[in-house]
């Protein structure tokens, strides 16, 4: 009987602690529906693109595409300079793959678009409220606000845009020429 009540004890005990356990919990991953990833994959990148920032004119950008980075890097889009709050509408319809913060791109979107291109939008000030993971989104229609977040809090606000045409974070190219 003792070694039973101890045993319970002790399974109880392991029970207790793992349930207050410090160490985080992964979330589910959240998956994409795959008729609409099919639907994406089956149309074609559009050769040119509108500018992501509200009330920026294609004479106003600058070409910042490899441009050197800390650690050795080069960068891979473009930025987009505007006041903190400035609007940041999607290139293209698609799907919200990732919405999230990192320590490069502080508060970021990634879009799966058409043809299997990924659109990443970086060092926002916030998302749009109510946006997720999953969301369908059409061209023009709001995704976040312009700021200086992640490695970018020393800098002045903008929006850094970046192409990737191999999968998410593959084949990087250079949005400048895709923007009108």
């Amino acid at each position: 009987m003792r070694q039973y009540l101890a045993l319970t004890w002790i399974a109880l005990i392991t029970v207790l602690l793992a349930a207050c356990s410090s160490t985080p919990k992964k979330s589910p991953s959240i998956q994409l529906n795959p008729i609409l990833v099919k639907k994406l994959n089956s149309l074609q990148m559009p050769n040119s693109l509108p500018i992501p920032v509200a009330r920026v004119h294609a004479a106003e950008l600058k070409d910042t595409w490899g441009a050197s980075r800390s650690r050795g890097r080069l960068h891979e889009g473009i930025d987009i300079i505007a006041p903190r709050g400035t609007k940041v509408f999607s290139v293209t319809e698609g799907l919200i793959a990732d919405l999230r913060k990192n320590n490069l791109g502080g508060k970021v979107v990634w879009i799966l678009g058409p043809g299997g291109s990924w659109h990443y939008y970086a060092h926002l000030d916030g998302h749009k409220r109510g946006l997720k993971v999953g969301n369908y989104v059409q061209k023009g229609q709001l995704i976040g606000y312009v700021g200086n977040s992640g490695n970018a809090r020393h800098t002045a606000p903008h929006l850094h845009y970046g192409i990737y045409l191999q999968g998410k974070g593959r084949g990087v190219v250079n949005p400048y020429p895709y923007l009108r």
